[in-house]
């Protein structure tokens, strides 16, 4: 009877521990552990995406702001160029300006001249007829007219190239005519204006080689003024020096002597 007491309460204790057993919670560390393992391993990737994202946004605002600077840099270089241009622009009008200024001193002098052109030719043929060799004026209504016609080109319609083709074209037509060196002389002005210093040079010469011309000694300064701005210094004194020496107590020669 004792064994049989002793089994049913080993048999007691066995179900007990089996009951222990199965009724023990499951282990959770496993689950914790390939939870903490997942999220490990997702959050490296996550974290390099948002750095390259980041690389990305820093690289495109960098572009951007060479492409602005290098912008900024070629407008202000031609901001540069073109008030250097204005600046240049400037000076070269007041240049023009100046000669246009120039021009029209002498161009109301001409005026004055073919105002009194009439008289002119009476004093002129007195002259002829008592023996003096500079000349006479011609009668020829023709010849006044042309030449009436291109001081009117200069004066009233300013068209200079015209004028300067009038007073070739008058020159040819009546070489012998006592206007010659007026036209001469103003055809050295035009050519003076538009910087054509060649053609000045020997438009003016011709004037200087009538002797009784009253344009000869106002083109012996222009040939002066030609020389100094080609900077031959040298020989627009002597030109200067020739006009005061001849001419003393002319315009020309006051002119002449504020540049020696």
């Amino acid at each position: 009877m004792f064994s049989n007491t002793k089994r049913a309460v080993m048999l007691t204790l066995l179900a007990s521990a089996a009951n222990l057993v199965f009724a023990a919670p499951a282990p959770v560390s496993e689950i914790n552990n390939s939870t903490a393992t997942s999220t490990t391993s997702s959050s490296p990737s996550a974290s390099e995406s948002d750095i390259q994202r980041l690389e990305r946004l820093l690289q495109n605002r960098n572009r951007v702001q060479l492409q602005m600077q290098q912008q900024i840099d070629e407008m202000s270089l031609e901001i540069s160029e073109l008030r250097g241009q204005l600046e240049r622009n400037s000076y070269d009008m007041q240049q023009m300006l100046e000669r246009q200024r120039q021009l029209f001193i002498e161009l109301d002098r001409v005026r004055n001249e073919v105002k009194t052109s009439g008289k002119a030719v009476v004093s002129v043929d007195n002259a002829a007829e008592s023996g003096d060799s500079t000349g006479t004026f011609s009668t020829d209504v023709d010849e006044q007219t042309a030449y009436q016609n291109a001081v009117d080109m200069i004066l009233k319609q300013r068209d200079y190239t015209g004028a300067i083709a009038a007073f070739q074209q008058f020159q040819k037509d009546f070489p012998d005519s006592t206007f010659t060196p007026n036209s001469h002389y103003w055809l050295g002005q035009l050519y003076f204006a538009k910087k054509q210093d060649k053609e000045a040079v020997k438009s003016f010469a011709a004037v200087v080689a009538y002797s009784d011309s009253n344009k000869r000694a106002d083109a012996l300064v222009k040939l002066g003024d030609i020389s100094a701005r080609n900077n031959n210094q040298e020989q627009a004194k002597k030109y200067y020096q020739q006009v005061v020496a001849e001419y003393p107590n002319s315009a020309s020669a006051k002119v002449a002597k504020t540049h020696l």
